[in-house]
C-alpha cells in the first residue's frame, strides 16, 4: 500500500470547502448584480410614469381650437362717429367682441332676438377675440368696411371638450359646456369651421387670467435673459477663480478655508441664494424687482461653485508632464497656463458650465425670492424690464384652479425638459468629442 503525502491529503480534503466558499461568492455576485438591476429597472419605470404622465397630460397644450369666422369690420360697430382720422384711439376702443359674435350668430343661423341662446353664445369664444381683431384694425385700417375669415379663439371650455378633456355623457348640471353649446361646436365641427391648429400663442402669450390666451412668451425671453446673464458672468469669474486656485495660489490655510467654502456653497440650498439677492440686490443696492438682470445675477452666485469645481477638476486633470515640457522650453507661467494647460482643459470646463446652465434653468426657488412672480403680459424689451422665467411660470399655472391650465402647464414642463435634455446632451457630446485620455 503507497503511503499518500500529508500534504496532498489536506489539500484534498480542504477542496470541498474552498468549492463551497467561491460557490458563496459567485451567488452574492450574482444577487448584487440583480440588486443592481431591480435598482435601475424601478429608476427606470419611475422615469417613465413622469415623463408618460407628463406628456399625456401636455402634448393637447400644443393644439389650439379656432372657429374660422367671415368677420364684417362694420364700421358702425368700430367707429360710429367717424372721429377714426382725428382720434386714432377709437381703433382700440371699440366693440370688436360684438364683430365676432354677429360673425358667429350668422354662421349657426341663430335669431338674434333670442336672447337665452345670446347669453350662451357668449361663452363659445375667447374674450381673446377683442385682442386679435383689434391687431388686425390697428394694423391696416382699411379693413373697416370689409369681410375677412379669421380664425378666433374658442373658449377654454369649448376647447377642452373639443379635445376630448371634458366628459360630455354626465349630466348637463355637472359640466361647464351647455348642451346648446355641443351642438353647435358639432355643427362647427361638421362644417370645417371648427378646428384644431398648432399653438403659436404658447410661444409669444403673456400671462392672461384666461387659459386659451396665456403662453411661456414672458418666461421664455426672461429665461434667455437670465443664462445671457450668467454665462457672461459665471464663466470668466469661475474660470478666473479655478486658474488662480490650482495653478498660482500657494497651498496654506487660507486657500484650504477658501476651498472647503467653496464646497459648502455648492450644496447650499438654491433658496439661500435668494435671500441672498433679496437682500442684497434688491434691498440694500435698489435693484427693480421682478427684473431679469436680477435674476441673473443671482443665477450667477447659485453656478459659480459649479463652474469652480467643474474648472479646477478638468484643469487637475491636465498631466504635470504638460506643465514641466512648457516651462522647460523657456515658456513663463502664464503662458504655461493660458497656451496649454487652459485649451486642454476646455472640453471639462465647457461641460461643467453647460451643466451648470441646465441647473440655472430649471431653479424656483430663489426666482420666486426676487419677486418674479409677478404677472406680466407683454414681453421685456432688456433685461431690467419686469418678467418671469420658465419653471416660475409652470409655479403659477400650477396654482390656477381652472382645469385649462393643468394642460398649459404640463406643455411649459415638456418644454423646460426639452431645453434641459438638449443641454445635458451637449454637454455629453462634446465631452465625448474633445476630451482626451492621457
Amino acid at each position: 500500500m503507497t503511503d499518500i503525502p500529508m500534504d496532498t491529503m489536506v489539500r484534498a480534503a480542504a477542496h470541498p470547502r474552498r468549492d463551497i466558499g467561491l460557490k458563496a461568492r459567485y451567488a452574492a455576485e450574482r444577487r448584487f448584480r440583480i440588486y443592481g438591476a431591480v435598482a435601475i429597472s424601478v429608476g427606470l419605470a419611475f422615469l417613465a410614469i413622469m415623463l408618460i404622465t407628463i406628456v399625456s397630460k401636455g402634448y393637447t397644450a400644443f393644439w389650439q381650437t379656432t372657429v374660422s369666422l367671415p368677420i364684417t369690420f362694420d364700421e358702425k360697430v368700430i367707429d360710429p362717429s367717424g372721429k377714426r382720422a382725428t382720434d386714432p384711439s377709437v381703433l382700440i376702443k371699440a366693440n370688436y367682441p360684438k364683430l365676432a359674435e354677429n360673425a358667429l350668430v350668422a354662421k349657426l343661423g341663430i335669431n338674434p332676438d333670442d336672447k337665452p341662446a345670446i347669453r350662451q353664445l357668449k361663452g363659445f369664444l375667447s374674450e381673446g377675440a377683442r385682442v386679435q381683431l383689434r391687431d388686425i384694425v390697428a394694423a391696416d385700417p382699411s379693413v373697416i368696411g370689409t369681410t375677412r375669415n379669421v380664425n378666433i379663439l374658442a373658449a377654454a371650455n369649448l376647447d377642452s371638450a373639443f379635445k376630448g378633456q371634458i366628459d360630455l355623457g354626465v349630466e348637463e348640471a355637472r359640466r361647464k359646456v351647455s348642451d346648446q353649446q355641443i351642438t353647435w361646436m358639432n355643427k362647427l365641427k361638421a362644417e370645417g369651421a371648427m378646428a384644431e391648429h398648432f399653438n403659436t400663442g404658447l410661444f409669444t402669450y403673456g400671462a392672461s387670467s384666461r387659459p386659451e390666451t396665456s403662453g411661456m412668451g414672458v418666461a421664455i425671453i426672461g429665461s434667455f435673459y437670465m443664462m445671457v446673464i450668467v454665462l457672461l458672468l459665471a464663466l470668466p469669474i469661475g474660470v478666473a477663480a479655478s486658474i488662480y486656485l490650482e495653478e498660482f495660489a500657494k497651498k496654506n490655510r487660507f486657500t484650504d478655508l477658501i476651498e472647503v467654502n467653496i464646497n459648502n456653497l455648492a450644496a447650499v440650498p438654491s433658496i439661500v441664494f435668494g435671500l441672498l439677492g433679496l437682500a442684497v440686490f434688491i434691498n440694500f443696492l435698489g435693484m427693480p424687482r421682478s427684473a431679469a438682470f436680477v435674476g441673473g445675477l443671482v443665477l450667477t452666485l447659485m453656478t459659480l461653485p459649479t463652474i469652480i469645481i467643474a474648472t479646477r477638476a478638468a484643469l487637475a486633470a491636465v498631466p504635470p508632464s504638460i506643465r514641466s515640457a512648457a516651462l522647460g522650453l523657456g515658456a513663463s507661467k502664464m503662458q504655461m497656463v493660458f497656451h496649454h494647460i487652459l485649451p486642454l482643459a476646455a472640453p471639462g470646463i465647457l461641460t461643467g458650465t453647460i451643466i451648470g446652465l441646465a441647473r440655472a434653468l430649471g431653479e424656483t426657488a430663489p426666482l420666486l425670492l426676487i419677486g418674479m412672480v409677478a404677472f406680466v403680459a407683454d414681453p421685456p424689451t432688456t433685461p431690467f424690464d419686469p418678467a418671469t422665467a420658465l419653471p416660475v411660470q409652470i409655479y403659477m399655472w400650477a396654482n390656477e384652479a381652472e382645469r385649462a391650465f393643468v394642460e398649459r402647464m404640463s406643455g411649459a414642463i415638456i418644454i423646460l425638459l426639452v431645453f434641459l435634455m438638449a443641454m445635458n446632451i451637449t454637454a455629453i457630446v462634446l465631452r465625448r468629442r474633445f476630451e482626451r485620455r492621457w
